[in-house]
């Protein structure tokens, strides 16, 4: 879990099914809303701190992404990385 989701102190972690949907209705939005009416928009309604959690969650772990204006992006491509991971000239550095 990001640090950042550790320092917090939050009394209830989202569900799984509940994270799922979330990202779901992202990747299937990706650049329509901004972060308030995203939470506004989605079908099945959440606390919004628990929607922030996921949210926090989804921007600190590369899923998700927002543009200069605001606008709610999903970015998680993992057949390109999985294409570049299987290139022999690309490596990592440490």
């Amino acid at each position: 879990m990001p640090q950042a989701m550790l320092e917090r102190n939050i009394l209830h972690y989202p569900q799984l099914d509940t994270i799922l949907r979330m990202e779901d209705f992202i990747r299937e939005n990706s650049g329509e809303y901004k972060k308030k009416a995203l939470w506004e928009a989605l079908p099945k309604k959440m606390i919004y701190q628990t929607f922030c959690v996921i949210f926090d969650y989804l921007l600190e772990s590369g899923k998700i992404a927002q543009d200069k204006e605001g606008h709610v992006v999903w970015i998680w491509n993992p057949e390109l990385v999985q294409k570049y991971l299987n290139k022999p000239h690309l490596s990592w550095r440490k």
